[in-house]
C-alpha cells in the first residue's frame, strides 16, 4: 500500500472519529464490558488522546479529554448510562486486567 503520510493521518483521524461516534451511540455497552472483551474502554481512549496531545505540547486535562470521547462531561455520562458492575464483570476484570 502506497499512501502518503498526510492521507494516512487523515484516514486514521476519520477512523478515530467513527470509533468515538460509535461508542457514543452504544451507551448500552459498559466500559467494564469493553475492558473484559477488548482490553480498553472509553477512559483508555480518552487517556491515549490526552497523552497524544501532551506529546505535542498541548495541555489537555483528563476531564476535557473524556468529554471529547464521551460527547459530554464524564460525570453526566456516568449518571445517564453507567450501571453498577456485576460481581461476574468485576471478577472477569480482576482476572484479565491486574493493575488496571
Amino acid at each position: 500500500m502506497d499512501i502518503d503520510p498526510q492521507t494516512l493521518t487523515e484516514l486514521e483521524a476519520a477512523a478515530f472519529r467513527t470509533l468515538v461516534e460509535h461508542l457514543r451511540t452504544r451507551s448500552d455497552v459498559q466500559n467494564i464490558d469493553l475492558m473484559n472483551l477488548a482490553g480498553f474502554c472509553r477512559n483508555c481512549l480518552s487517556r491515549w488522546y490526552r497523552e497524544a496531545a501532551e506529546a505535542k505540547g498541548i495541555a489537555l486535562p483528563d476531564p476535557e479529554a473524556r468529554e471529547i470521547v464521551y460527547g459530554m462531561p464524564y460525570k453526566e455520562w456516568q449518571a445517564k448510562h453507567q450501571k453498577p458492575a456485576s460481581s461476574e464483570q468485576q471478577a472477569a476484570l480482576a482476572k484479565s486486567h491486574t493493575g488496571h
